[in-house]
């Protein structure tokens, strides 16, 4: 087994906090096997954080937040019984694993239960580098939302009002540990800072805002450029018009963007093929992206957003394509999911880590340009997609694109199609990715969608 130990900084506790969720997760698995289980799994976390919320120059809430979970699993062949608890006390623990047994001898056989298999457990913890804890102090907190609102308020005349701005300071540690032997131990942090503004009067208010967040302080935007992009974000929403219905090509920009993606992983994960309520059943090798796209899967990232030695089963996870050349390469599957369809798993118990779509492109405005005439969508309202045929149909908002230069925002229009042929019919990926999530893509040009206006 490899493993990198993480430097600890001077007054961190939490090496000492993950090992005593170690030692609390091993009594744990000795409890439950000394009242039968064959197998079992426990899942213990601890949380930290403080958040500052201000609005119109006046402090409205500073939270601290400790929280824990305790989240036992147990197996009698393959009957299985969970229970969790948020206490500590021995009692509370012994009445834990006692109720996860209960139920585990209550319930029906499943033929795809158990624990992964012990040859896939993780062996090697290389530092991820995800642990960045800032030592953020209340005043100082509410120093930088007071900051980042009135940048917002101040950079434009036809900001009338305010929604608040935010600043948060995350950290979790976690131990996973079954009755393989296998023990995982996690830690992470995650810090933002968010402005929300309105512009304008009357029916002729527009809201819109902007945040910035990552593991490390320094990885942030500064406060005051975050406000001053909120206000500039929530103007350029004035006066917006509609459009004719018609179709036309639709750049997503970076942060929509990722929604089509989350639909595709949506499709390709194991619950959904193994309820038969996905429009890619049977879709591993078939070609559903142009043949220059490529989706990759990184795990190892060095501050990636997810990643992860190994999944929530303990399963290792490595590196790998989800597309190859706009061809399907496998399902998102974790042990359950894989049993169910007589597949194995792909590590992805718990969600993917870290997607990277490679890019064709350059920045929004380049791919604006390449479009020519068309819609730049903004912002996505709504839950109109369709799992199992793939239609898709959301509210949108954004700006009307003319000869390459965007002209002016748009609203109150719907934007339609089928995901399949979306995918199939998406002509650039940019280069301009937005940091803020764990899927990396840059704007994505689809060439030609329905649009439904009231003009």
């Amino acid at each position: 087994m490899n493993v990198i130990a993480p430097e600890v900084a001077v007054g961190d506790d939490s090496p000492a906090r993950l090992e005593r969720l170690a030692n609390l997760s091993q009594q744990l698995l000795e409890r439950a096997r000394a009242l039968g289980a064959s197998q079992a799994e426990v899942s213990c976390s601890e949380d930290r954080g403080m958040e500052v919320n201000v609005r119109l120059g006046e402090v409205e809430t500073v939270q601290s937040t400790r929280d824990r979970g305790i989240a036992v699993t147990v197996y009698f062949g393959q009957r299985k019984g969970s229970a969790s608890t948020a206490d500590l006390n021995e009692a509370s623990l012994a009445a834990t694993v006692e109720q996860a047994c209960a139920i585990a001898r209550h319930t029906e056989d499943d033929p795809a239960a158990g624990l992964a298999d012990a040859a896939l457990m993780a062996r090697d913890f290389p530092d991820l580098d995800s642990w960045h804890p800032w030592a953020l102090q209340a005043d100082e907190a509410v120093d930088l939302a007071l900051a980042c609102e009135a940048a917002g308020r101040e950079a434009d005349p036809r900001i009338s009002n305010s929604d608040g701005a935010s600043v948060s300071s995350m950290q979790s540690v976690s131990v996973y540990a079954n009755s393989h032997g296998f023990i995982g131990r996690e830690r992470g942090t995650h810090h933002s800072v968010g402005c929300a503004l309105i512009a304008g009067s009357g029916d002729g208010m527009q809201r819109d805002g902007w945040y910035t967040g990552g593991l490390a302080r320094q990885d942030l935007e500064a406060a005051d450029s975050v406000g001053r992009r909120a206000a500039e974000r929530t103007v350029s929403r004035l006066q917006p018009r509609s459009l004719p219905t018609g179709s036309m090509p639709v750049l997503f920009s970076p942060e929509v963007a990722r929604s089509l993606v989350g639909h595709l992983l949506s499709a390709v994960s194991g619950g959904a093929l193994y309820r038969q309520a996905s429009f890619l059943l049977d879709s591993v090798g078939q070609q559903l992206f142009p043949d220059w796209m490529q989706i990759e899967e990184l795990p190892h990232l060095r501050r990636g957003l997810r990643s992860a030695a190994f999944d929530g089963d303990g399963v290792a996870t490595r590196a790998s394509a989800l597309v190859r050349d706009g061809v399907l390469q496998r399902y998102v599957l974790g042990s359950y999911s894989a049993r169910k369809l007589g597949l194995q798993t792909t590590a992805n118990a718990g969600g993917v880590h870290n997607l990277q779509l490679a890019a064709n492109a350059g920045s929004l405005q380049e791919i604006a340009r390449q479009m020519g005439d068309g819609l730049l969508v903004t912002e996505l309202m709504g839950q109109g997609v369709n799992g199992v045929t793939g239609d898709y149909s959301r509210g949108a908002g954004g700006f009307k694109v003319e000869n390459g230069e965007i002209q002016y925002p748009v609203d109150g229009i719907t934007i339609a199609g089928n995901l399949r042929e979306m995918f199939a019919a998406i002509e650039a990926v940019g280069s301009d990715v937005d940091p803020r999530s764990h899927i990396r893509t840059g704007s994505i040009l689809v060439g030609r969608m329905t649009i439904a206006g009231n003009d």
